[in-house]
C-alpha cells in the first residue's frame, strides 16, 4: 500500500516520515519524496493517529487523487531545482507531463486551480530560494550561478530575482540568510 504524503521536500523528510512511522509500528518498503509503501493495509485508527502523529513532524496525510497530483507536481520541481547536480535538458514542464503521464496543460489548470499560481511561477520561486542557497554560501560567481540554474544570462536572473524578492542578489548578499524560506514555505 502507497501512502501519500505533503510537505516531504528532501532526505531529512523522508528520515523523518521513516521515523514517525516506525513509532507507529508500521513496517516500511519504501519511501520517496511525497510518499511511503507500506507493507500492510491501515486501519481506519492506524490512519487516524498516523496522520496526528505526521502533523505533529510538520507533514500530512493526502487522501485524494488532486492533491496527490499536486503534491508529485512540487517533489518533481523541487527535486530538478534543489537536488539535480546540473539543469534538466527538458523542459520541466515536459519532464512533468512524462512523469505524471497526464497532457501538461490538465496539470497546469489543476495546480493553479488549487494552489492559486502557476507551475512556472511555483519553479520561479524555487529557482530564487536556491539562488538564495548559492549567494549565502558565496562559492559560485553570478554567472556561474545563471548557467546552473538554467538562465541565459546574469542580466536575466537579476531580473527575475529583484521581481520575486524586491532586490536585486547583490542587495540580498548584504542581507544573507534572514530572507531564505524553506523549501515547503515557497509559494
Amino acid at each position: 500500500m502507497t501512502i501519500y504524503i505533503k510537505n516531504m521536500v528532501c532526505d531529512r523528510c523522508k528520515q523523518a516520515v521513516k521515523n514517525v512511522l516506525d513509532a507507529q509500528a508500521i513496517t516500511t518498503k519504501n519511501i520517496l519524496l511525497g510518499e511511503a509503501e507500506i507493507a500492510d493495509e491501515l486501519t481506519p485508527v492506524q490512519q487516524e493517529k498516523l496522520a496526528d502523529a505526521l502533523k505533529v513532524a510538520g507533514f500530512e496525510l493526502i487522501d485524494d487523487k488532486k492533491s496527490r497530483i499536486i503534491e508529485k507536481i512540487k517533489n518533481i520541481a523541487i527535486d530538478l531545482i534543489h537536488h539535480s547536480a546540473e539543469p534538466a535538458r527538458l523542459k520541466t514542464s515536459e519532464i512533468i507531463a512524462r512523469e505524471l503521464h497526464y497532457d501538461y496543460p490538465y496539470l497546469s489548470n489543476l495546480f493553479s486551480s488549487v494552489e492559486g499560481i502557476t507551475i512556472e511561477q511555483f519553479i520561479i520561486r524555487q529557482k530564487i530560494e536556491k539562488i538564495k542557497e548559492y549567494i549565502v554560501y558565496d562559492e559560485l560567481s553570478l554567472g556561474e550561478i545563471a548557467d546552473k540554474m538554467g538562465y541565459s544570462s546574469v542580466a536575466h536572473l537579476s531580473a527575475q530575482f529583484k521581481k520575486i524578492t524586491g532586490m536585486s542578489p547583490s542587495q540580498f548578499k548584504g542581507v544573507g540568510n534572514k530572507e531564505r524560506k524553506g523549501l515547503d514555505e515557497v509559494r
